[in-house]
């Protein structure tokens, strides 16, 4: 095949695939029509002489020759992309951009609420949706453009760009009609965080942190209840006695819907930072710079 013969859409469009390993998710980030992609994958097999993807569970993997070929053709992208982003201009009211966001269930109850209606105002054509990666995965994700930020307290996600958003600090949510909540208020620091061993808890399975405190004050066997789902927690905690490590910023939430009450041992480690975080790879393009800006303007503080 000669390069005179090769549609640069056709990489992108490769490029996409190869990093969603899924080629609806690919065709909804480039803004085409799942058929669209399919014949452009179709017109690129024909020019390299090779099927390229083969369908697997959940979506496609790619074949040898493919594999072979997306580590440079995302740097060669990534280079024009980078050439072009210095006089490329964003404008957010016109955009129509897909921005990918990795957050917890906690963090998508902590920013996108906020985050969506700014961007109803500044930017209402703007599109966010949200993709859990793990985090072992994290700067590979940012850096293939998978995802464009991740939220969250993420000490363990190496090589990223970062901006500190939230300043949070862990304490315990029970409900106001606790039995025990009138004599954990009157404690002292060191007795209240005695006093934790003779509450019973309920945690996300998913929140290694919350899980990590309680193994940490000896309290995994006082762990009654492990769920998947981080928001059936306040229904949890204002029926029963159970009681839940969480951020502060959360549950002051749950405390102003009333039913809810929070008291703050001083744990080992209570205080963490909620990060936004990036890819050098992304650092001049526009529409990133915007986005962290606003990020950094309604979260900072």
């Amino acid at each position: 095949m000669h390069i005179n013969d090769l549609d640069l859409n056709l990489l992108r469009l490769f490029d996409e695939v190869y990093r969603a390993g899924n080629v609806s998710r690919a065709a909804e980030r480039l803004g085409l029509t799942q058929p669209a992609v399919s014949q452009g994958l179709t017109r690129l097999r024909l020019l390299i002489h090779d099927p390229l993807f083969v369908r697997s569970p959940g979506g496609v993997r790619p074949t040898p020759k493919a594999q072979a070929m997306a580590e440079a053709v995302g740097s060669a992208l990534a280079m024009l992309t980078r050439a072009l982003s210095d006089t490329a201009a964003f404008d957010p009211a016109r955009s129509q951009r897909l921005f990918s966001l990795h957050m917890s269930d906690i963090g998508e109850a902590r920013f996108l609420p906020e985050l969506m209606a700014a961007l109803r105002a500044q930017a209402p054509h703007v599109r966010v949706a949200t993709r859990p990666v793990p985090h072992g995965g994290m700067a590979d994700a940012l850096d293939s453009g998978a995802i464009d930020f991740a939220f969250g307290y993420l000490p363990q996600v190496k090589d990223t760009q970062r901006a500190p958003l939230v300043h949070d600090r862990y304490i315990v949510l029970m409900r106001a009609a606790h039995p025990r909540l009138e004599a954990l208020r009157r404690l002292r620091p060191a007795a209240l965080l005695k006093a934790m061993q003779q509450l019973d808890f309920v945690a996300v399975r998913s929140h290694t942190d919350t899980l990590r405190l309680l193994q940490q004050e000896g309290l995994q066997e006082r762990l009654r209840l492990t769920t998947e789902h981080f928001m059936v927690l306040p229904a949890i905690v204002r029926a029963t006695d159970l009681c839940v490590v969480m951020p502060r910023n959360i549950a002051q939430g749950f405390v102003q819907g009333d039913g809810c009450a929070v008291v703050a041992p001083p744990f080992a480690g209570r205080d963490f930072v909620v990060d936004l975080h990036w890819s050098r790879r992304f650092e001049g393009d526009p529409a990133h710079r915007w986005f962290r800006d606003l990020a950094r303007q309604l979260f900072t503080g």
